[in-house]
């Protein structure tokens, strides 16, 4: 169990030093990807970049 917390944790980090990286290239700015603000704070919830990144992870798993 602990094993995949310290993968989930090192993934997450990894995901976040890479976040400017992703944005330049164009995921988080999808059709799907929403942006709003309420109450006074932005929220983003990347539905297509999230989709899009499951669906090359699976293409990855699949060929190696």
């Amino acid at each position: 169990m602990i094993r995949w917390l310290i993968i989930i944790f090192l993934a997450l980090l990894l995901i976040n030093g890479l976040s400017n990286l992703l944005e330049r290239i164009g995921l988080g700015r999808l059709p799907g990807d929403l942006r709003f603000r309420l109450f006074g704070r932005q929220i983003f919830l990347p539905f297509a970049s999230t989709v899009l990144l499951s669906v090359i992870a699976a293409l990855i798993a699949k060929f190696v």
